[in-house]
């Protein structure tokens, strides 16, 4: 489990996950922090041992990305990962729920499908070992850009639902 700072711009949350490459993510919590940073909540399975951890983490490290091993942190493994978000300031945040078919690399084709014309705000995906894989995800976009946004999603292939009256993300999320 590992704690990392990204850039927050368009195409940085793609760029990271390029970065990741084909390791077997488990889990993956993301939530801009400010108008420079967005934070990342990773989950990796590693099946070589402390030599793959040590390897990924100064990986990401000579890649310029600010790491946290929170592997041994027991606060971190019970609670903190699934409280992971908070409220954000984001004036045009739109929350998108996703599903879409689970295989090697189908994380990676999501993020291609959408592309790096919007900001993500917010992203959840947890691998359960299931055939669908779900996503929440927060993308900005202004009034103005709403109909190109939903045109565009609907042209993915993959099944979504608009959740922002969500009472669930007001209460928590927003």
């Amino acid at each position: 489990m590992l704690a990392v700072e990204i850039e927050e711009k368009p195409g940085s949350f793609k760029k990271f996950c390029d970065a990741i490459g084909k390791r077997n993510i488990t889990e993956f919590n993301y939530r801009y922090h400010n108008e420079a940073s967005a934070r990342v909540f990773l989950g990796l399975a590693l099946h070589q041992g402390e030599h793959a951890h040590n390897e990924t983490i100064d990986y990401l490290e000579k890649l310029n990305y600010s790491v946290m091993d929170l592997s041994q942190n027991e606060l971190a493994k019970v609670h903190i990962r699934h409280m992971v978000g908070g409220r954000t300031s984001i004036k045009n945040e739109r929350i998108y729920r996703f599903e879409f078919p689970e295989r090697p690399g189908a994380l990676m084709s999501f993020l291609n499908a959408v592309g790096i014309e919007w900001n993500i705000t917010l992203f959840h995906y947890r691998n359960h070992g299931s055939d669908f894989g779900r996503i929440l995800a927060g993308i900005e976009a202004t009034d103005t850009e709403m109909n190109k946004l939903e045109k565009h999603l609907s042209e993915l292939g993959y099944r979504y639902w608009q959740e922002s009256n969500n009472p669930a993300y007001g209460m928590f999320l927003a």
